[in-house]
């Protein structure tokens, strides 16, 4: 075949290798496109995913009822606290008032020397007279005769008895606690207040005495014997 009858042939597989690259750059772009799509698919859960949510082990937030959603009334709320004294200091806390003495002040015992303890005011007749303490804020004792015959925690003391009961208890949870206690009047003021006495204070041993004020609370706390036990003013 002369040089004429090769360029026909040549010519038409130069044709096909056109056709071949133009398919193949065809199928690169569509391959492209896919890519892209998926690309921008991962990177939308990607932002999805990291957005922040409940763990399993954390608990989901709640909001708290209220009153009217429980049907619980505010009075309902105080009367369980009024059921839940009558402890208005931790039970035993240092130091507590018994009976029979509070700290190194023992009743029927002279005044411990260098214990802080000391006379206030003229002296009574019959050598009654008041000791306090910088240590015992809100409480004072009756001394007679040189030995301590009473002890009285009065208002604004946070001195308790072993139980818990103090200043500020009412007097529902002072008769639970003491039931044989006997009621008296008190010397000043009228109904409900009144003085709460143990039953064998008159045998000579220590006792307590309790005075109730008017708002139906303790504003007094007596430890001794009697006659003292039962004084109302002092050492009168």
């Amino acid at each position: 075949m002369d040089r004429n009858g090769k360029l026909p042939i040549m010519q038409s597989a130069i044709d096909r290798a056109d056709q071949g690259t133009g398919g193949l750059a065809a199928r690169f772009s569509r391959i492209m496109k896919h890519l892209s799509a998926a690309t921008a698919l991962v990177l939308t859960l990607a932002a999805c995913s990291s957005r922040p949510s409940t763990s399993a082990g954390e608990p989901a937030a709640t909001s708290v009822p209220t009153a009217a959603e429980t049907g619980m009334a505010v009075e309902d709320n105080e009367a369980v606290l009024a059921r839940a004294e009558p402890m208005v200091m931790p039970v035993g806390a240092p130091p507590v008032l018994e009976a029979d003495g509070l700290g190194d002040l023992r009743i029927g015992k002279a005044v411990p020397e260098d214990s802080g303890w000391g006379g206030q005011g003229p002296q009574a007749s019959g050598g009654c007279h008041i000791v306090t303490s910088p240590d015992y804020p809100g409480v004072y004792a009756i001394v007679e005769q040189g030995k301590v015959q009473r002890i009285t925690v009065a208002e604004n003391s946070r001195i308790t008895l072993p139980d818990g009961i103090g200043i500020g208890t009412r007097e529902a949870a002072v008769k639970a606690a003491f039931p044989g206690f006997r009621a008296e009047p008190h010397a000043y003021d009228s109904d409900p207040a009144k003085y709460l006495t143990a039953p064998d204070a008159k045998n000579g041993r220590p006792a307590l005495r309790f005075e109730i004020g008017q708002h139906g609370r303790v504003s007094a706390i007596h430890a001794g014997t009697m006659p003292e036990l039962g004084y109302v003013e002092g050492c009168a």
